[in-house]
């Protein structure tokens, strides 16, 4: 299955000229930050994947993905809140597939 990359919004903090985008596979979450001088990745497997939050506002929507574990959640703003859910349902659906196959594991 191919990877689908979810952009946040120019026209949201931080993001002016360097938007946050968040990339979804059937085996990890990358969300990729860059500024002007350095990129920041932070990636998780799918299978470590201990929770996904989504703070909606009027027109954007915030993500949390927490690690089962233990390290610093990955966290990003300005998304479209269809987008959002886009991104958790990917996550959920790749972790069922998951569920009950011996080889993943």
């Amino acid at each position: 299955m191919p990877n689908e990359i979810f952009k946040a919004s120019r026209w949201t903090k931080g993001n002016f000229f360097f938007p946050t985008w968040i990339e979804v596979s059937d085996k990890a979450v990358t969300r990729h930050k860059r500024t002007l001088f350095r990129r920041d990745e932070i990636s998780f497997s799918v299978t470590k994947v201990a929770s996904v939050h989504i703070k909606t506002g009027v027109i954007w929507s915030d993500i949390l993905i927490e690690s089962s574990g233990g390290t610093d959640p990955l966290a990003s703003h300005g998304h479209r809140k269809a987008d959002a859910r886009r991104i958790k349902e990917l996550i959920e659906g790749y972790q069922a597939g998951f569920v009950g196959n011996p080889a993943v594991q």
